[in-house]
């Protein structure tokens, strides 16, 4: 029973390649804390306009999750750079920077071998 509508959802390759798990872990724990920091900053807020007397617990614990969300995002940074540094970057193979490294290190090795190759190598006669 094709109505001939186009699909309402249409899947597309992604453009991006997906975090490494470590990274994403991270990335997710970290959104998770400045997301509860943020609420709670809010909350100190209006408790200080409100002249409440939860207002100053409320900002000694907003400071001490802004340091603890500062680190979360440190920490996703730490991970990621640990994670390339281990496991490599992960480039496509058909890399044209690459393919031009590898031809002017053939052409460095073939002038090296070309040099030493040359007169001094050349086969000595026996006198």
């Amino acid at each position: 029973m094709d109505t001939g509508r186009r699909p309402l959802w249409q899947e597309e390759p992604a453009t991006r390649h997906r975090m490494a798990d470590p990274v994403r872990t991270a990335a997710v724990r970290a959104v998770i804390i400045v997301a509860l920091t943020l609420i709670q900053a809010m909350v100190a807020f209006l408790c200080t306009l409100a002249g409440s007397w939860f207002a100053f617990p409320a900002v000694l614990s907003t400071v001490a999750s802004t340091v603890v969300a500062t680190w979360a995002v440190l920490d996703v940074w730490v991970t990621r750079q640990v994670w390339v540094q281990r496991n490599g970057v992960q480039s496509q193979p058909s890399s044209t920077a690459r393919e031009l490294r590898r031809e002017r290190r053939r052409a460095r090795r073939q002038r090296r071998r070309e040099s030493r190759e040359g007169p001094s190598r050349a086969p000595r006669t026996a006198a």
